[in-house]
């Protein structure tokens, strides 16, 4: 039996003074064979950083569409079977992280694996231990994406729109610790108040992308119509 092909996809909005040490533990991946970096209409030179790393391919995309639509154009970029997403700006993160976030879908064991923080900074954990649905470090395969309504709409709220997807179609779902891996924060990136002013954009936008979706999904229910996931072509393997 042939064995699938993973890909790793990092969508990265102005993350240059992060992003090298993420990918440094992506190509060191021994279940990945290709890191894909979406450089989601960056102006701080991210896309030049990781350009520097051999192994990685870079989308650049010429304006911000917000992370699912990076998602969106990641996938679309790649015919690998199995997909991993990663924060672009996490700390602490190896390629063992990886591979043990992809291992439980190579062996068939779930639909989607999700990496959940643990040993690392006290907020990371303490946000994931509340809420782990919202972690941005997951594996999935591919055909579970591509059955997501509305992603390329995301600009946040990509993970809880998995989550949701997920449970609605009873996937297979399985979660790995990821020790003393965290993610930096946007007060720490940005300063106090420009990171604090993003951080409430980001919970707003959230919001909105949660009530569109429920919004949608009581129409649907009204009009007795049963969604069904989009059909796309796929590129032929290699």
């Amino acid at each position: 039996m042939k064995q699938p092909k993973a890909a790793i996809i990092i969508p990265a909005y102005n993350e240059a003074p992060r992003i090298q040490t993420v990918l440094q533990a992506a190509v060191g991946s021994k279940l990945a064979s290709e890191v894909i970096v979406v450089s989601d209409g960056s102006k701080d030179g991210t896309a030049e950083v990781a350009a520097r790393i051999p192994g990685v391919t870079i989308i650049p995309l010429p304006h911000n569409v917000g992370k699912g639509g990076a998602m969106v154009a990641g996938v679309g970029s790649t015919n690998a079977d199995i997909i991993v997403f990663v924060d672009a700006d996490l700390k602490g993160l190896t390629p063992k992280h990886i591979d043990d976030i992809l291992a439980p879908i190579f062996r068939n064991e779930c639909d989607m694996c999700i990496g959940v923080f643990r040993g690392g900074k006290f907020w990371s954990n303490t946000a994931q231990r509340i809420a782990p649905y919202t972690s941005g470090q997951r594996a999935m395969k591919r055909e579970m994406f591509e059955s997501i309504p509305y992603m390329h709409e995301l600009r946040m709220g990509a993970e809880m729109a998995i989550t949701r997807t997920s449970r609605r179609m009873r996937w297979r779902t399985a979660s790995v610790v990821l020790r003393g891996v965290s993610n930096s924060h946007k007060e720490a990136k940005m300063g106090l108040m420009k990171g604090a002013a993003a951080r409430a954009k980001m919970y707003r936008e959230m919001a909105r992308a949660t009530l569109r979706e429920q919004r949608r999904m009581q129409t649907k229910r009204r009009l007795n119509v049963r969604w069904e996931p989009p059909t796309r072509k796929r590129k032929k393997k290699d």
